[in-house]
Parts: structure tokens; C-alpha cells; sequence
């Protein structure tokens, strides 16, 4: 199925970032509005990004909000094999990307017609970069401090820019050089994932340096988050959509690529009128 797909490269130096939609199949996402429990409503959600402006939907079935438990393999197959089926059947032409830390996940997905493996794990697992190796698949790296359950514990780090880029550019020249082409690999900071308000800051800020020497694609994953939160006052993530808003609207100012939202259509508007205007 995916073979059938035009060739996809995370590379997008015109126009604003591209959208990746966020469709959680779980019962226990951190914005309740974002929580899918049924295969029809994912289903539904999903189709109606894609005709909002997403150009990739991110399913994912094991929440990996700070204090999350893990769920068994089998659970999460459950929740995301039927929708990676049916948007593959019905949006034959949607990358798909699958959100997990798990390789045999990670398989079955690629298999049901996935297209993307995006691991908020940096891809720790010595399994799943066999797999992406394998295949040859676009892969979406995250950093990701210890474990989701402990991970904003007191987060620490000496040059938490410096630590960050180190970590995701090594894994993503370790792929390069194992033969992935550098367009198919996209380098997420991973905001919120053990950061405090400050590292998170920093994190934006010195985006550049996570381009490297193979000017890697970068992703920025901030909707909704606890730092929008921090930053507006709102302590409920329904609040905190504006605040989102501005994070896109800089993040089309300077070059990111891509933007990883739960509210497609909002960022679709922002985003086109912003390159209208110029």
C-alpha cells in the first residue's frame, strides 16, 4: 500500500510549515477534546483534518503525557491498526505516520499502511532502527528526557540546547550513514518531554542548530502544551489555543517545517493568511 504513495521528503523551504494533525486513539491524551475512543470517531477526525490542511495524520494509541503509564503492545494494536487501515483505504494519498516507542508496533503499523514512524523516544530501541533502516521509512525523531511517567521530575541538564541537538543529530547522522536519506528524517526537540518552561524556551529559540550539517527538516510539537499554559495563565488545555497560535505564527516567521497541532483548521487559516500577506 504504501508503495502506491508519491515519495515523501520532509524538506518544505517554501510556503508555511506543513501540518501534521494529531489523532489519538486513546482514552487518556493530556486535552480531553483530542481523546478518540471509538474507530469511527478516529476515523472521522482523521478524514476531517486531511480535508482541513493536514498533510500528515499522526496516530497514536498509548498516551505519553507526563505521569502516563505504559499499555500493553496488544492494546495499542487495537487502537491503531483499524484507522491505519481505513485512512488508508479511504485517503489512499495521506501520509500516515504512526506515533510510537514500540518497533513491533511500529511493523504491524507500516504494514496496515503507515508511512512515517514518528518515536518520541529518539528511537532508543536498537530494534526500531533496524526497522526504519529496513524499510527505509521517514522517520520523525523526538527527544524525550527518561521515561513519560517520571520524565518532568525536576528535569536537569547542563546546556539543555547543546544536550538536545548532541542526542537527536547523532541518532539522525548515525541513520545517514547507514544509508537514510537525510530528507526523510525530521529532528523534534520534544516540548515538554522533561523541560521546564526555561529549557522549552531554549529549545525554540536555538532552533537553528538542530538543522546540522545535513540541514535536517525540524519539527515543532507545542499545541496545547503545559508551556502554552505557563506562558498564558490558562491552566486548562481548552484555554489554549491562541497561545498555540502564536507559537505557529513564529515558528512560519523563522523556518520551521513542521508543526504537530490538534486544531488543523486554526493553523490552516493562520498559516495561509500569514503567506498572503507577505
Amino acid at each position: 500500500m504504501a508503495d502506491a504513495l508519491a515519495p515523501f521528503s520532509f524538506r518544505r523551504r517554501a510556503g508555511p510549515p506543513g501540518l501534521m494533525g494529531i489523532l489519538n486513539v486513546t482514552p487518556d491524551s493530556f486535552h480531553g477534546a483530542s481523546r478518540k475512543t471509538s474507530h469511527s470517531d478516529a476515523m472521522s477526525t482523521g478524514l476531517g483534518m486531511i480535508r482541513e490542511g493536514a498533510s500528515i495524520i499522526d496516530i497514536g494509541g498509548e498516551s505519553t503525557r507526563p505521569g502516563s503509564e505504559e499499555v500493553s503492545i496488544e492494546k495499542e494494536l487495537e487502537r491503531v491498526i483499524p484507522v491505519i487501515s481505513g485512512l488508508r483505504t479511504d485517503s489512499p494519498g495521506t501520509p500516515i505516520s504512526i506515533d510510537t516507542r514500540n518497533h513491533e508496533v511500529a511493523r504491524q503499523a507500516l504494514d496496515a499502511g503507515a508511512t512515517i514512524i514518528n518515536d518520541v523516544s529518539g528511537l532508543r530501541s536498537q530494534e526500531m532502527v533496524d526497522l526504519v533502516l529496513d524499510r527505509k521509512v521517514p522517520v520523525c525523531i523526538m527527544h524525550m528526557l527518561g521515561e513519560p511517567k517520571t520524565m518532568q521530575h525536576n528535569p536537569s541538564y547542563g546546556n539543555v540546547l547543546l544536550e538536545v541537538s548532541h542526542q537527536l543529530l547523532t541518532t539522525a547522522e548515525y541513520l545517514v550513514a547507514a544509508g537514510l536519506e537525510p530528507s526523510k528524517i525530521c529532528l523534534d526537540p520534544g516540548i515538554g518531554f522533561g523541560k521546564t518552561l526555561e529549557h522549552n524556551i531554549d529549545l525554540l529559540n536555538g532552533w537553528e542548530i538542530f538543522r546540522g550539517e545535513h540541514d535536517f527538516s525540524i519539527l515543532w510539537g507545542v499545541s496545547r502544551k503545559s508551556m502554552i499554559g505557563q506562558l498564558t495563565g490558562h491552566s486548562s488545555t481548552d484555554d489554549r489555543l491562541y497561545g498555540t497560535l502564536g507559537v505557529a505564527a513564529h515558528a512560519q516567521h523563522v523556518g520551521i517545517d513542521w508543526l504537530r497541532v490538534h486544531d488543523v483548521q486554526a493553523h490552516t487559516d493562520l498559516l495561509g493568511v500569514m503567506q498572503k500577506l507577505g
